[in-house]
C-alpha cells in the first residue's frame, strides 16, 4: 500500500503532481468577473485544486514516486501551515534523512518537523 493510500485513502489521481501550478480560484462575486486569487503553496492540492491539506498529500506522493522510499507504514505525515510534520518511527536514520530530503524539494514546505519521529 502506497503513502497516499495509507494516509488519506486515495489513490493516485490521474495527472497527480508533486508540485503543480495552482489553479485559480475565483474572488467573491462582487470582484471584477476576472479577478483571482493565487492558492497559497502548502494549500495545492494534487492537481493544482485548493487543498486544506494539500502540502502534505504532496509529499505523501513524492515518497510515493522515489524508489528508496517504501511505505513506511509506521510513519505519517502531516502539516502545519508550511511546515512538514512527520509522526512515528522510521528503521534508519538514513530512510529519514532522504525523507526530510524529498519533504524539502514539494513547493510550499517551508521546514520539516522531525521531532515526534522515532528511530530503530
Amino acid at each position: 500500500m502506497g503513502w497516499l493510500k495509507r494516509l488519506f485513502g486515495l489513490e493516485k489521481p490521474q495527472n497527480a503532481q508533486v508540485n503543480p501550478a495552482p489553479q485559480a480560484v475565483p474572488q467573491a462575486a462582487t470582484a471584477a468577473p476576472t479577478a483571482t486569487q493565487s492558492i497559497p503553496p502548502e494549500r495545492i492540492g494534487l492537481n493544482g485544486e485548493y487543498d486544506q491539506s494539500g502540502l502534505a498529500k504532496r509529499v505523501a506522493l513524492a515518497f510515493d514516486q522515489d524508489q528508496q522510499l517504501d511505505d513506511v507504514d509506521t510513519l505519517w505525515v502531516a502539516q502545519t501551515g508550511g511546515t512538514v510534520v512527520l509522526k512515528g518511527k522510521v528503521p534508519s536514520q538514513e530512510i529519514l534523512n532522504k525523507m526530510v530530503s524529498v519533504a524539502r524539494t514539494v513547493n510550499g514546505a517551508t521546514n520539516v518537523d522531525t521531532n515526534q519521529v522515532q528511530i530503530g
